[in-house]
């Protein structure tokens, strides 16, 4: 698989072909970087030295006896060379922009090579009776028990092998399909669970164990620091409530300092008092509705529905459909790392595992049979759906972009035919001549 890797690289038709290091622009008389260019600037070179040697020897005035064969040479090679040329372009594009028939081949078949290669994809590997006879000859149980039982030490190629599979298993599935699935699956769990008794508990627990106390603290603190910021205000708005008469004697300014003096000594108090009877209100205050909230369906309905709305809001909705996307990403670094192969508390359960189903044949079948029927039960229910895929991706790529891909992909060795057609043609051009003088 990896040395079909970079041909996809080409074919992937999103690519943007600009930054293609193999598809840059040249630089004035910079020599080509890829092999593929190198090779059709060398096959379009050897056709420009055959057509200048072929104008010389018509025009140069001699009668050495090598001439006539040079000449022959050049000619024949000329004319193989062009017809080479024009058969390797008229595949990709047509030869000089001249919409000569039978030219643009892959261009313009691009669709029913998409479908050739579906329907010959689907006759010879996506058809149950043909995985069922590949998958007979396999034992994937004994493959499976030898890597469990493979020792951890130095990651083993067994083991570097199967993890990156895994992963690239994992990257190809639909991711948004498996987010929503889990969003849907744990929000339904979320429904079903009753809030209620789990905050009663919660609370209980906090209570017991005192773990309100730092709560209150922080809460009393910042009633503290609210009531110093905001004692202008309580000023103004004690101010506004009292009459023109008791404004005249400060009536207003005793009263706010009194209420603000006294809400700031009670808050002290409270701060300062872990006994202070308010304190212990808030405690009783928590308790009873821990007991409401057991015993009470009008009390157990708020936390329901304080549930219900949480599980609709987006926000919500968007979190739980990440979950699988954090997992998957964790799942897929591990298992690309050889380092975070799985950790040594797991090996002995592993080897169990693997040793388990290497000791008993009759497991080892019933592994190789349950594999080898879901193989092709999934053959049998997506393989047209496989077909489609590949049909309606060819056909959704861009013509442009494809030709040159393929161009770039295979270019190399067709432009070894077009050094070959000018070579054999100069060849036969002087067999020819041979024959010619002989006769």
């Amino acid at each position: 698989m990896n040395r079909l890797n970079p041909l996809c690289d080409r074919m992937h038709p999103r690519r943007n072909l600009r930054s293609d290091p193999e598809l840059k622009p040249l630089r004035p008389f910079e020599l080509p970087a890829t092999p593929f260019h190198q090779m059709r600037l060398a096959a379009t070179l050897l056709l420009v030295v055959m057509a200048v040697v072929f104008i010389a020897t018509l025009t140069i005035e001699s009668t050495h006896p090598a001439l006539p064969w040079v000449q022959a040479f050049a000619e024949a090679a000329l004319v193989g060379g062009l017809a080479d040329w024009f058969a390797v372009t008229a595949l990709f594009r047509h030869p000089l922009g001249l919409p000569i028939p039978h030219t643009a081949i892959i261009p313009a078949n691009k669709d029913r090579i998409g479908d050739s290669l579906a329907t010959f994809l689907k006759e010879n590997f996506l058809t149950p009776g043909v995985v069922a006879r590949r998958l007979d000859a396999m034992d994937i149980a004994d493959a499976i028990a030898r890597w469990l039982v493979s020792e951890p030490g130095p990651v083993s190629a067994k083991r570097r092998g199967f993890g990156p599979l895994v992963a690239r298993l994992i990257e190809a599935l639909d991711q948004k399909a498996i987010g929503d699935l889990v969003r849907d699956v744990a929000s339904n769990r979320l429904r079903a669970l009753a809030l209620s008794p789990v905050v009663a508990d919660a609370v209980d627990a906090t209570l017991d164990k005192g773990r309100h106390e730092p709560l209150l603290d922080s809460a009393l603190d910042w009633g503290l620091t609210t009531l110093s910021s905001q004692a202008p205000a309580i000023r103004d708005m004690v101010s506004e409530r009292t009459t023109w008469l008791l404004r005249l004697i400060s009536v207003d300014e005793r009263v706010s300092d009194s209420l603000i003096d006294g809400l700031r000594r009670l808050l002290s108090d409270m701060r300062h008092d872990p006994h202070h009877p308010l304190r212990a209100r808030v405690g009783e205050s928590l308790r009873a509705w821990a007991f409401d909230l057991r015993h009470f369906p009008e009390s157990q309905a708020k936390v329901e529905a304080f549930k219900d709305d949480l599980i609709a809001n987006p926000a919500m909705a968007q979190w739980l459909s990440g979950l699988w996307s954090s997992a998957s990403a964790a799942m897929v670094t591990s298992l690309n790392s050889p380092e975070a192969l799985p950790a040594s508390k797991l090996q002995p359960a592993m080897r169990a595992l693997g040793e388990r189903i290497a000791a008993d044949a009759s497991l080892r079948n019933a592994i190789n049979l349950h594999l080898r029927r879901a193989a092709v039960g999934l053959v049998n229910d997506y393989g047209d759906a496989i077909v489609s895929l590949v049909s309606d991706t060819v056909r959704k790529w861009d013509a442009r972009t494809v030709t040159e891909k393929l161009e770039t992909a295979v270019g190399r060795d067709l432009q070894f035919i077009r050094i070959n057609g000018t070579v054999i043609g100069g060849t036969i051009g002087l067999v020819i001549h041979a024959l010619r003088v002989a006769l």
